[in-house]
């Protein structure tokens, strides 16, 4: 581990990436949080269904696609 260590410190400006990456982890986390406030109650409710609905449509749809390329 002290080859890693030495060989990031020897890089100039290093000290950024963890500033960078904090920042866009807490920017991703802030839209997500807004973006769930805003979700409608028909929304959360559909989202909430997809686990349990039928995938036959799904199934169609990819056969559907299959038989187009020949």
């Amino acid at each position: 581990m002290k080859i890693v260590t030495k060989t990031l410190e020897g890089i100039a400006d290093i000290q950024i990436y963890p500033i960078i990456g904090l920042i866009l982890f807490f920017a991703m986390f802030v839209f997500l949080i807004i973006h769930v406030v805003r979700l409608t109650r028909n929304q959360v409710d559909e989202y909430s269904n997809l686990p349990l609905d039928d995938n036959s449509n799904l199934l169609s749809e990819k056969k559907d696609l299959k038989n187009n390329k020949n």
